[in-house]
């Protein structure tokens, strides 16, 4: 009257996987929406993206030994050292990017982690309306010269340690402090154009207020912030030359650049996961 089926071993373990993973799952939800009322901005793990304004200063340095040759290499001119001690060449332009980190509240205090990434368009162009003579003669036919010149920060990307403090549950002010890492691409036009990537970083500072927007989702926070950079000096060879390479030990000059950039943004972030509950 009753039928009783029993189960291979091989069967018998594929149902017990099901259910475990189940359980797994079901643990995993449930521990996903206990949190989503609990995270504070900032707080857990989280991304996000953001859009701004960048700009920036560069401070070029060019020390040479001169020359006393004549004819087609140009006139004899003295040695000296050519440098931009106040000021620089402004860069500017728009930028995007993303964030991606994880943050731990203490009660009132905040730490975390952060990497980021931005893209954009920040640079500075000079032109010229006649030919801005580098070497040689036009007579000899090997006139080189520039009508533009133009510098352009590609990507910025680094991480970053957060430090912060909760105004109220709703709202993180946060420090943080770190390194970046940018790639310039600079590009000459005139007799013949040239181009070369550099790259150069240094120890960067940021700050920002962020708010949950609980009224659309309770993990959702709108953030603005900022974050300087003072990049290191980078020796600069190559542009305006055949080869394009750096040759750190030319003879006859030295020349070097460096600079600083502040970054303005606002950008949301969204918190999905206690790393915790997976424990």
């Amino acid at each position: 009257m009753f039928g009783l089926t029993l189960l291979g071993g091989d069967e018998l373990m594929k149902k017990i996987k099901l259910i475990i993973a189940a359980v797994a799952m079901v643990g995993l939800v449930s521990s996903s929406i206990a949190s989503a009322d609990g995270f504070a901005p900032g707080e857990g793990l989280y991304i996000g993206g953001f859009g701004g304004v960048g700009m920036g200063m560069v401070q070029p340095k060019v020390t040479t030994n001169g020359s006393s040759t004549t004819g087609s290499s140009g006139p004899s001119h003295e040695g000296g050292t050519f440098e931009a001690t106040d000021g620089g060449l402004g860069l500017s332009g728009m930028e995007g990017g993303a964030w991606l980190g994880y943050g731990y509240k203490m009660g009132d205090l905040y730490a975390g982690l952060e990497g980021e990434y931005a893209a954009g368009d920040v640079k500075f162009k000079l032109t010229s309306s006649v030919n801005v003579e580098l070497t040689g003669s036009e007579e000899e036919a090997h006139l080189k010269y520039i009508t533009q010149i133009e510098a352009t920060k590609e990507w910025t990307g680094g991480a970053f340690g957060r430090l912060g403090y909760y105004v109220n549950p709703d709202t993180l002010l946060a420090f943080k402090g770190g390194v970046l890492v940018s790639k310039f691409e600079v590009k000459t036009a005139g007799d013949t154009a040239y181009s070369e990537n550099f790259y150069g970083g240094g120890p960067a500072l940021g700050v920002s207020l962020a708010s949950r927007l609980a009224a659309i989702d309770p993990n959702l926070s709108i953030r603005l912030g900022a974050v300087y950079t003072d990049f290191l000096t980078a020796n600069v060879f190559g542009i305006g030359t055949n080869t394009g390479t750096n040759v750190t030990d030319r003879s006859g000059h030295d020349s070097e650049v460096t600079g600083s950039a502040l970054s303005a943004r606002v950008g949301l972030t969204y918190s999905f996961l206690d790393v915790n509950s997976l424990f």
